[in-house]
């Protein structure tokens, strides 16, 4: 399942996976998605609407009620919980 699938009230195990050289960096969130939307960032980027990059974003509420974001890439990994 990609995070796409997913909608709001999910909640869910989300991978990150940052590959390096030496070795992957993983980490490990869990929440219930409160949002999926494209956010547009600081970078200038030419014919896009506004003329910025747009990403995919998540936002995440941990139950210990704190709030992440996170940005959508292709290694990331979800799984549904509920």
């Amino acid at each position: 399942m990609t995070i796409r699938d997913c909608k709001p009230g999910q909640k869910v195990r989300i991978t990150q996976v940052i590959d390096r050289r030496e070795g992957n960096w993983q980490s490990e969130i869990v929440g219930t998605i409160e949002w999926l939307r494209q956010q547009k960032t600081g970078s200038w980027f030419t014919h896009s609407k506004d003329d910025k990059l747009w990403l995919y974003r998540v936002r995440l509420k941990k139950d210990d009620g704190e709030l992440t974001t996170l940005t959508v890439d292709p290694l990331m990994r979800v799984d549904v919980l509920n």
